[in-house]
């Protein structure tokens, strides 16, 4: 009797010492992790991000968007931007809207729109806060967009700031 007890005791122990322990800050409240995105895991995330975004769009009868390397050029510029000017807007620090960027950008279809975002949350984080928005899923579900750009742009200390572009026209 006392053997069965024993073994499932030391199986329980040992179960628990395999579960990741988080940190605990001064509140005794588990203290928040840092979503790093590092530039071997940069694609996965886009593709990600495509993924669930199609998904969204499937639930809505609307077609399907493909990643497009210009709208993707423009979103990166533009949150590095908003990192230098530590605020999240639609405007560029040089006075740019995002339909100027995706045009210096070489994309040939129309702005639909652009998303933007300040957090420390992952993108799907990101983009189910934008789904809750009626302003930023209108882009997201766009019923005219084919084309679609994501990227970052993350602080030494961990803040992201995201943008989301979408055009009509071929994706590339």
């Amino acid at each position: 009797m006392y053997r069965r007890e024993l073994i499932l005791g030391l199986a329980a122990t040992a179960l628990a010492a395999c579960e990741p322990q988080r940190a605990v800050g001064a509140d005794g409240l588990p203290t928040a992790t840092i979503y790093r995105i590092s530039a071997s895991n940069a694609a996965a995330v886009q593709f990600r991000m495509l993924d669930s975004v199609n998904a969204l769009r499937a639930r809505a009868g609307v077609a399907p968007v493909q990643l497009n390397a210009q709208l993707n050029a423009a979103a990166a510029t533009h949150a590095r931007d908003m990192s230098l000017q530590n605020r999240p807007w639609l405007f560029g620090s040089d006075g740019s809207s995002p339909l100027d960027r995706a045009r210096r950008a070489g994309f040939q279809g129309q702005l639909l729109g652009e998303n933007i975002s300040e957090s420390y949350e992952t993108e799907l984080q990101t983009l189910a806060a934008w789904m809750a928005q009626s302003d930023t899923r209108a882009v997201i579900l766009d019923p005219n967009a084919r084309a679609m750009g994501i990227s970052w742009y993350q602080e030494s200390a961990g803040k992201l700031w995201w943008c989301m572009n979408f055009g009509s026209g071929a994706a590339t």
